[in-house]
């Protein structure tokens, strides 16, 4: 195999000759001794590969010879994380492990645009040790939660408790359960969606419903039904980027407020800064102890007020 490549710190062109059709991570991986094979597959996954000036969203998808890829690798941005003392609801806490309710608005871990005021830097005001296997960026992440999604998340203090914690969340022993408010009236009272979703071939902000991405599974149940919203339960089957807002939107009942997969609304705007969705419980076996961790997060005081205002709309 022989391949063309041209490349500069951030950006690299590839020209493949392959002898037979190729996975793509691994066709990277075999001519860019600098890239590991983890980091070209988390730019896959972010949009950052093109073939022939598509954008390429699955790792399995085979190139050929003569096929143009190009990378954009982005420079990490290096940061001094420090402590900042921002309230935190905490709802479980002991020497391995801490359970907060995260307000909306909150982002979870510094990127660009978010330097600081993150979920990581009130952590490390709050303990005095985080796992350190989701490096110094991500101290004791163990999964996250979209800015302006409120609620249930668990943290890691130690490497041992993410490690078990990291294996429950992909293994789907760890039962996550949200609630969302949906412009749109679901036909049954409950049920489930398998759709692939992968990042969006357009819009790099986006993720989207495509054949070809990941495999994807959201159970849904119809709590309360406010006229032309609904309040819903949503468990979830697996754990894709931004799943629950693409899945429902790609149902025809999107989350109320949300920016990216929805429609603004007058209605709710009052109420709303982002997506009415909201991580209500998280139950989860102690890494340690083995016993059965449950709590719940209550609705924040705006959707409880949008809940009010919809139930007064109805019944008047």
């Amino acid at each position: 195999m022989n391949s063309e490549i041209n490349t500069n710190t951030n950006f690299i062109e590839v020209t493949a000759d392959c002898t037979t059709p190729e996975r793509i991570d691994r066709f990277l991986a075999s001519q860019l001794s600098d890239l590991s094979r983890s980091r070209i597959q988390s730019l896959i996954e972010e949009g950052h590969v093109t073939v022939n000036a598509i954008p390429c969203n699955n790792k399995k998808d085979l190139i050929k010879a003569g096929d143009r890829l190009e990378i954009v690798n982005p420079e990490s941005i290096p940061l001094n994380l420090v402590a900042q003392n921002i309230p935190l609801d905490v709802l479980y806490e002991d020497e391995h492990l801490i359970v907060i309710n995260k307000p909306a608005g909150l982002v979870v871990h510094p990127a660009a645009g978010h330097s600081d005021g993150t979920l990581v830097n009130a952590l490390l005001a709050h303990c005095t040790e985080l796992s350190g296997i989701n490096g110094t960026q991500r101290p004791g992440i163990v999964h996250r939660l979209d800015k302006d999604t409120s609620g249930v998340m668990v943290v890691a203090k130690n490497d041992r408790a993410h490690q078990d914690l990291q294996a429950q969340i992909q293994a789907k022993t760890a039962k996550r359960e949200y609630l969302g408010i949906v412009r749109g009236v679901p036909k049954s009272e409950s049920g489930t969606v398998e759709a692939a979703i992968a990042r969006h071939k357009s819009d790099r902000k986006k993720m989207a419903v495509i054949e070809s991405g990941r495999r994807a599974v959201t159970h849904w149940q119809v709590q309360e039904r406010l006229g032309n919203y609904t309040l819903v339960k949503f468990d979830l089957g697996t754990g894709r980027t931004h799943q629950i807002r693409v899945h429902a939107a790609y149902m025809g009942w999107a989350i109320a407020g949300d920016p990216l997969y929805g429609h603004p609304n007058k209605e709710t705007a009052p109420y709303l800064s982002g997506q009415a969705l909201h991580a209500w419980r998280l139950t989860f076996t102690h890494p340690v102890s083995q016993q059965i961790i449950e709590n719940t997060a209550p609705l924040p005081a705006n959707l409880e007020k949008l809940l009010v205002a919809l139930r007064r709309k109805i019944y008047l």
